[in-house]
């Protein structure tokens, strides 16, 4: 298992990557269909057996009747792992959305039991916060976190995270929490070689200074750095109108990153989920199938060079269109 030396994030002990499970559930975006269960499921099972124990949902993951699809489909994978049982150590990390209604700290606490239920599981790994509402419900803002501390206090969650927290607000949580004496673990933004502007980097800056891991949601820009689509052959679904946006400018980048490849014989998406291990961060791409989730496990296991990662670094401030941040993410 030499590719999958873990790392530490908190209290816990996880795989350089995590897979991301928005699309378990996700008509809208991903066309989720039920008939996909069994492949999913396979899916895990490789992650697993390959040494994957972080697997990221949330308690919003699924449209419409299908609320909540993500955390049950994860908890029937855990039970029904092939052999004698799934490992212990797998971390479910899984994130409470911000609802309006949500106004209390016990919401919180209802929410992470709901959580707890769907996965079947008696303690998640990490509970994380969505989004801050600091931006359109300052108020709702001081509930989210002392949401936090209570789940942490009654012991539900290992440890506790954010996600989509700008810098200001990721100064002010953290010492929040602190204060209360919770530690924060981790915080979830978008971060790849499409989302690597001033706000983004500080992020990362106060993450490293604190000791908060970071971990990077989208590293493959939604799928723009994978090498598979081209302003003339777009994804089908909402993400056709931004890629048609973005891709025309991403040549730059999208060419350094193929001649790395080639070079390491490795795969575009590999050399840019290398990238973000590279610098410090665990990221989480999306997986739905197992061929990419074969794919995305040759990311682990190498490393690339100092040379390599500012040849990239260099094409990807070239590249004149950056990824947009996630309208959820404060200041």
């Amino acid at each position: 298992m030499g590719k999958n030396v873990q790392v530490k994030m908190g209290p816990l002990s996880v795989s350089p990557m995590g897979f991301g499970t928005w699309a378990w559930g996700n008509q809208l975006l991903w066309g989720y269909q039920e008939s996909m269960d069994a492949e999913l499921q396979r899916t895990f099972n490789l992650a697993v057996e390959n040494g994957i124990n972080l697997f990221d949902t949330a308690d919003s993951y699924g449209t419409g009747r299908l609320n909540g699809q993500s955390e049950k489909l994860l908890g029937k994978f855990i039970r029904e792992f092939p052999g004698k049982r799934a490992p212990d150590d797998i971390v479910i990390a899984t994130k409470f959305a911000a609802y309006p209604w949500r106004l209390t700290a016990g919401q919180f606490v209802k929410a992470c039991k709901g959580s707890l239920e769907r996965l079947q599981i008696e303690k998640m790994g990490i509970g994380q916060l969505h989004w801050s509402t600091a931006n359109y419900a300052p108020p709702q803002e001081l509930a989210l976190w002392n949401g936090l501390v209570a789940m942490y206090e009654q012991g539900l969650v290992r440890a506790v995270g954010v996600s989509n927290y700008g810098p200001k607000q990721l100064l002010k949580v953290h010492d929040y929490l602190k204060a209360r004496g919770v530690p924060l673990c981790s915080a979830q933004v978008q971060f790849s070689l499409l989302s690597i502007g001033d706000e983004q980097m500080e992020i990362k800056n106060i993450c490293d200074s604190l000791g908060i891991r970071l971990i990077a949601y989208s590293p493959l820009g939604l799928g723009m750095l994978t090498g598979k689509y081209t302003p003339s052959n777009l994804p089908l679904g909402p993400r056709a109108l931004l890629f048609k946006q973005i891709l025309p400018g991403l040549e730059p980048l999208l060419i350094s990153l193929r001649e790395i490849a080639q070079r390491r014989r490795k795969t575009l998406p590999q050399v840019a989920i290398n990238w973000c291990i590279c610098k410090g961060t665990i990221p989480i791409p999306g997986v739905k199938t197992v061929k990419q989730a074969e794919e995305n496990l040759g990311a682990l296991g190498w490393r690339l060079s100092s040379d390599e990662l500012l040849q990239i670094e260099y094409a990807a401030k070239e590249s004149p269109r950056q990824m947009i941040q996630n309208i959820f993410q404060t200041r």
